[in-house]
């Protein structure tokens, strides 16, 4: 919903913040002199902020709430007490207007060319469906859902249905390996299994009956398993149920189907977001934090907004993503506010054998797409391939363009907006330069900072901090810096942000992830004053963050040693297991040198036995060992054999130092070699650091 539901209605194009500020100014009395005063207002008045967007949203709940933020502490926030919410019941409470009005909730295609559409009617269908056949399975209320599935619509239905009866979802996507899909899975002791008999990627059918039966197998916990026939024609799995004879059951009744309500934090879905150690953090998300939070995001800040009313211009979007994107859930988030979601299924550059960086562009085109977004990477592409844009007339009606999961550059940005000026003036359509919505954030807690319509663009920045996140770059002392580069903090809870991961039953490796550099007491206190040691914990992100003095963002990739490509991220301990099972490596250590728009470059260091020389086979199996064990993704750029893995004293592989050396930063100023085990190996690495910068500089 908007503020078409509290205002007279606005004309078209009139961004959703403006409508907000409006909606302030009427409802509340508030005015604001610019968007900085804005965004000050909603990081310190956090009860009157996010109950204005409770309000302006229109969100439901059977039972009032006794408070916005009854505890307010990092971690252990507590949001909205006595509110009862449902993910599912916030997107089928749009099924008779959505309907009424014309707008789809999914369009679909995928490489094989097979393009469908949903209505909302069917959608609701397909789910309480889902719903009822769960629920006879037995599964109840925290139960989890593991899930095999890739972009289609299939997905969005049995996320629906199994969120409805306050289920727990959690989801992998097909192109991952058992061996990682089982790191995640294992942790979490699903109930149900629903998977896919296979996909198409890059040309080519890829049969994953296999991996099914493997993950069912290793998952004791499963008592049950859904198959969607996705490639068809394959022979079914012996004792599954089959997706599509669930959800086209004809039944009149199942249009009385209503979502169970929920506590505002009863668990919604499990995310993974691995670290440079142990197995992927099954993150805990909520109904409530991920409705209230995303909603907002993505209606203030994306500015997308519902498909049925007045202001909103059929609204159609589509965000390019794998299921095992976090950028799958945001894009899902479209349904939340009656938006008709445009999914593709497929690789977006053709295959192998027949490059064709246009496929994304010539679909958005005969969507008539609104809101086009991708990973950064897909655009970085998209410019190598020297893609034009003319040919596609129906791109004008794009009118934002959506970008994350590594820096966009200013190199980039600028080919896609002169594309986009040919575009808009051969349609003739009188329209500024289109609009950037650069967005950074992470699985762990949503976006950060990201867009806004109304501010200006500068290539290779994002416009602003988001409403209600309390961002902040800090120096390693706790001190806030502007103009500079620190680590990216949070200073107020985010209603977003996890209460705890899954199994973590003491909370360390929770603690550990986001709270250890800046712990109770350490730093400013929010809103100003000295270190108050009754003050909670401060959320360090693990990026590298600088805040100029007009509030926009410049992020510099990440301040750990996380493996973070074109927006996936992987732990590096999930690597070395791999590599390090072939009985010819010793020792590995991997760094992920993505860093302010520039490509993502990732070489792979081995130690290997003594006779063993690193050649075409042995870089052809690890590979491959990365590849079958993680996904193609995360395959390294280049291989190189070494003699040593710098580690330090304690016997830690030094990572971030590398990676901060082959950046080019001063090796004193990374590198302690009094703290190191073998501080003689040095040599080599600062010998291909200086090789690769020379070649840089010419």
């Amino acid at each position: 919903m908007n503020a078409a539901n509290h205002a007279d209605p606005a004309p078209p194009f009139v961004p959703q913040m403006r409508l907000y500020t409006q909606w302030l100014a009427q409802q509340r009395g508030l005015h604001f002199e610019d968007y900085q005063a804005l965004w000050r207002w909603s990081v310190t008045e956090l009860d009157a902020f996010w109950q204005s967007i409770w309000d302006f949203l229109d969100l439901q709940s059977p039972t009032p709430h006794t408070a916005v933020l009854a505890r307010n502490t990092m971690p252990g926030a507590q949001w909205f007490p006595g509110a009862q919410v449902n993910y599912a019941q916030q997107v089928l409470r749009h099924v008779e207007a959505a309907h009424a009005a014309g707008q789809l909730a999914i369009i679909s295609n995928n490489e094989r060319g097979q393009r469908r559409e949903m209505t909302w009617p069917q959608l609701r269908r397909q789910v309480a469906a889902m719903a009822r056949h769960l629920s006879a399975q037995g599964v109840q209320p925290g139960d989890r859902v593991a899930v095999y599935l890739p972009n289609i619509p299939e997905t969005m239905v049995a996320f629906l249905a199994v969120v409805s009866l306050g289920a727990i979802w959690s989801v992998c996507a097909p192109d991952m390996g058992t061996n990682a899909v089982l790191d995640r899975f294992k942790q979490i002791t699903p109930k149900v299994l629903i998977a896919c008999d296979g996909v198409t990627y890059g040309a080519k059918d890829h049969d994953r009956t296999s991996v099914v039966a493997e993950l069912r197998a290793a998952l004791p916990s499963v008592s049950h398993v859904v198959v969607y026939q996705n490639l068809k024609g394959l022979p079914a799995l012996p004792d599954t149920a089959d997706f599509a004879t669930i959800v086209h059951q004809q039944d009149p009744s199942l249009d009385a189907f209503q979502p169970q309500w929920l506590p505002f934090d009863h668990p919604l879905w499990i995310v993974y977001s691995s670290g440079t150690t142990g197995l992927p953090k099954p993150i805990v998300h909520t109904h409530g934090g991920t409705v209230l939070n995303g909603m907002a995001h993505k209606s203030l800040h994306y500015d997308v907004a519902c498909s049925y009313e007045p202001n909103s211009f059929g609204e159609r979007f589509l965000w390019y993503s794998s299921t095992g994107w976090v950028m799958w859930n945001a894009q899902l988030s479209g349904l939340l506010s009656g938006t008709t979601c445009v999914i593709f299924d497929g690789n977006p550059g053709g295959s192998k054998d027949k490059p064709d960086w246009g496929t994304l562009w010539r679909y958005a085109a005969e969507e008539k797409v609104t809101f086009f977004g991708g990973g950064a990477a897909f655009f970085a592409n998209c410019m190598k391939a020297g893609v034009t844009l003319t040919p596609y007339p129906g791109l004008s009606r794009v009118r934002a363009l959506g970008t994350t999961g590594s820096p966009l550059s200013a190199e980039v940005q600028q080919w896609g907006t002169d594309e986009f000026r040919k575009v808009y003036d051969q349609a003739g359509v009188q329209a500024p330069d289109i609009w950037w919505c650069n967005i950074s954030g992470g699985t762990d807690a949503g976006a950060f900072v990201g867009g806004l319509r109304d501010l200006p663009m500068v290539a290779g920045e994002m416009q602003c901090r988001l409403l209600g996140v309390a961002v902040e770059a800090w120096n390693e002392q706790g001190q806030p810096v502007e103009d500079e580069v620190g680590e990216l903090v949070v200073t107020q809870p985010v209603p977003s942000m996890p209460p705890f991961f899954w199994g973590d039953v003491d909370h360390q490796r929770y603690l550990g992830s986001y709270f250890d550099m800046f712990p109770a007491g350490q730093g400013r206190k929010p809103g100003g004053g000295d270190a108050d040691a009754a003050y909670g914990a401060v959320w360090r992100h693990g990026d590298w963050l600088k805040v100029t003095p007009e509030g926009r963002c410049v992020i510099y990739g990440r301040s750990d040693a996380t493996i973070n490509r074109h927006g996936l991220r992987m732990g590096t301990s999930e690597l070395y297991r791999a590599v390090e099972a072939l009985p010819e490596v010793l020792d590995s250590m991997v760094v992920d040198l993505e860093y302010l728009g520039r490509d993502s470059y990732m070489p792979l260091f081995v130690v290997l036995r003594g006779g063993v020389a690193l050649d075409n086979d042995l870089k052809e199996r690890l590979n491959a060992a990365v590849r079958v064990a993680l996904s193609p993704r995360f395959v390294p750029d280049e291989i190189f054999q070494v003699a040593e893995i710098p580690r330090t004293l304690s016997g830690k592989k030094q990572e971030l130092p590398i990676k901060k050396l082959l950046l080019g930063q001063p090796v004193d100023k990374v590198l302690n070699r009094d703290a190191m085990a073998n501080p003689a190996c040095l040599d080599w690495y600062i010998a291909l650091a200086q090789k690769r910068l020379a070649s840089a500089a010419s």
